[in-house]
């Protein structure tokens, strides 16, 4: 039976709204392509630490190479050519080198022209809003349909708002004068996202991609086996180590699922866990890696930029909540291993610890110059500047393992892996800019108060449910950026929460995202591997990390989480955080050495719930609850071991 062909219309509606499959280029062309990674690279490098340009000259000519290299590496859609560029894509690229030469030939004008005051020239209007038709065009190929109709209709919004009736209507906007605040200033594409994407986010990913280069995957995959492998459940362990010491460093839950989930699920299945549970125990274990100091994610520079906090503050306040968010996905995946009796390593085939750190113990020492670094309130930049000066050094110390092609193919890794995320920061900055000119917060601020009213829980479900919305099919720093505007103001204006709380709780959810059915972007990079349905995988890995969704919540209620309290209420405000997260590990999973009764679940799960609240009388029920709970857990586990006994 012959199959259908799809018709033109199919296929230019499916051309229109998917993203396009990534090249990977070979012969000259490839080689070609890698070399201008490399360059643009060490332009990044060269601009965000010696260049005296000011900033947006550098993000400019970043965006510019950057969307030359996309169209000649992420096709156009599905059904796009993946040996070879096409014509189209060719030109595109060609335009791009052509907005590079005619931005860097009106650099000097347009410094120091008067926004909204002199007129614009008509290439101005050419080069201006061709450079925004790529970057539009960018966004769809890399992260779909989602992003850049948000993008499109805030464009319209901003042109056309004035004609509308109510609440959302704003002061005319001109096509010269969006054009000019968009494209000629930082308040647009050129905003925040995407200057934090051009300086430290690009650092940082580099390091961690060098890293892996050098073998530090391999060291800290190894540790991570000599410590957990001979334990219950020690290869999903080995998983949930690894991929938390690997992600620190890189930031990014898609690449650390691919990067340690190749080794990791593939033996997770072959000790007998399901395909969809050995894709669940990556993902809820590489999300995390963006909430894990010291790196943390690219986000965590765009919380810095937004809210004037130190990178370190944040890096600290994080530190508690993101080691309780392990310890439960640590104690989940033993109890759930322990339940379905699988995942015993054989011990002969686990590195010694001893064994492991003699072979890699130089890969401590780039970490110990980041966190120097970073103790001594370098800039971030810097910080990640020194880190990789020091990982290169230890990397030609180990000089067996060193070769120029692998620095090559490192440096182009890191360009490369960074094209999608910069594709969607230029719209997510485009977003902003509109936001910004329409007044659109405060109308957002006004809805959300009126629906919620008063109540702070209410308001705050609402905000998750938004940063969660805005994550699907968006890379974490465009999801966090746009909530941070829309949302931000509201929870910091009108309901008094300091700037750290309002935005660790959307910074929290915008990393969450990566996980959350339906669209989950590392459960997608997981499904690959295991061999698994993405959307299963997703369900699972947001179970595993149950912990993570209701954090956020505690630290808006318990200040101290993030350190923002008196000693004592720091240590108060953790552990009872700490009983919150394990009492939801153990509901979640229903098991503590033998299956819990449903009732015996919801009372440690209501009691956990009830930790979050500051108020001593509901506190005081929550633990009546948990007791009760922990009693009906015991009887069963008595009663289980008195019938194997017999």
């Amino acid at each position: 039976m012959t199959q259908d062909r799809p018709s033109p219309m199919s296929r230019l509606l499916a051309a229109s709204v998917g993203t396009g499959p990534r090249r990977d280029l070979e012969g000259r062309l490839g080689l070609a392509i890698k070399g201008f990674a490399v360059l643009t690279a060490l332009y990044t490098v060269y601009a965000a630490t010696m260049s005296t340009w000011d900033v947006l000259a550098r993000t400019i000519v970043f965006l510019c190479l950057m969307l030359c290299m996309l169209f000649l590496v992420v096709g156009s859609g599905p059904n796009a050519r993946t040996d070879r560029p096409t014509v189209p894509d060719l030109f595109l690229a060609a335009f791009s080198l052509a907005c590079l030469a005619f931005f860097t030939i009106e650099m000097e004008e347009i410094a120091q022209r008067i926004t909204l005051f002199d007129p614009m020239p008509l290439s101005y209007w050419i080069f201006g809003y061709g450079l925004l038709a790529l970057s539009i065009e960018a966004a769809r190929r890399t992260v779909g349909p989602g992003l850049t109709l948000l993008a499109l209709a805030f464009m319209a919004y901003n042109l056309w708002g004035h004609n509308f009736d109510g609440p959302l209507k704003h002061g005319l906007i001109t096509f010269e004068h969006f054009l000019d605040v968009t494209m000629f200033t930082t308040d647009g594409v050129f905003g925040a996202p995407i200057q934090v994407t051009a300086t430290y986010a690009f650092l940082f990913v580099m390091f961690g991609t060098l890293l892996e280069k050098a073998g530090g995957g391999a060291f800290f995959f190894n540790i991570a086996a000599a410590l957990t492998g001979r334990q219950v459940g020690g290869p999903a362990k080995v998983a949930v180590v690894s991929s938390g010491l690997f992600g620190m460093l890189s930031g990014s839950p898609t690449a650390d699922v691919v990067t340690t989930g190749s080794v990791t699920i593939p033996v997770m299945k072959r000790l007998g866990y399901s395909p969809t549970l050995a894709g669940a125990v990556e993902v809820a274990a590489s999300t995390g890696g963006s909430i894990l100091p010291p790196v943390m994610g690219a986000a965590v520079f765009i919380m810095a930029e937004f809210t004037a906090i130190p990178y370190l503050t944040i890096v600290f306040a994080a530190a508690a909540s993101a080691i309780l968010y392990y310890m439960t996905v640590f104690l989940q995946v033993d109890l759930r291993s322990r339940k379905e009796g699988v995942g015993t390593l054989d011990p002969s085939t686990l590195p010694r610890v001893g064994a492991a750190f003699a072979a890699g113990w130089m890969f401590l020492i780039p970490l110990g110059v980041l966190c120097t670094a970073l103790v001594m309130h370098y800039s971030p930049t810097y910080v990640a500047l020194y880190g990789t000066a020091a990982l290169l050094l230890t990397w030609l110390v180990r000089w067996r393992t060193f070769t120029l092609g692998a620095l090559f193919d490192g440096i182009a890794q890191t360009t490369l892996s960074m094209v999608a995320v910069t594709g969607a920061c230029a719209a997510a900055g485009m977003v902003i800019g509109g936001i910004t000119m329409t007044g659109l917060s405060g109308k957002v601020s006004e809805l959300l108060v009126l629906i919620a009213g008063s109540n702070e829980l209410l308001t705050l479900i609402f905000a998750a449910m938004m940063t969660i919305l805005l994550g699907m099919g968006m890379p974490t720093p465009a999801a966090y950026a746009l909530a941070a505007a829309l949302v931000a103001p509201t929870l910091v204006a009108d309901y008094g929460y300091s700037l750290m709380q309002a935005h660790m709780f959307l910074l929290y959810f915008a990393v969450l995202s990566a996980m959350t059915p339906p669209v989950a972007v590392a459960a997608y990079a997981a499904s690959g591997i295991a061999g698994a349905n993405p959307v299963s995988i997703a369900g699972q890995a947001c179970k595993l990390a149950v912990a993570a969704f209701v954090l956020p919540f505690a630290f808006m209620y318990a200040p101290g989480l993030l350190l923002q309290a008196s000693p004592v209420f720091i240590v108060l405000d953790i552990l009872r955080a700490l009983v919150l997260v394990l009492a939801m590990a153990v509901a979640a999973e229903g098991y503590w050495r033998a299956p819990i009764p449903g009732l015996g679940r919801l009372a440690l799960a209501l009691g956990g719930l009830a930790m979050i609240s500051p108020q001593p009388p509901i506190v005081a029920a929550g633990l009546v609850l948990l007791a009760i709970g922990v009693m009906m857990a015991r009887n069963t586990s008595i009663a289980a071991a008195s019938v194997a006994k017999d």
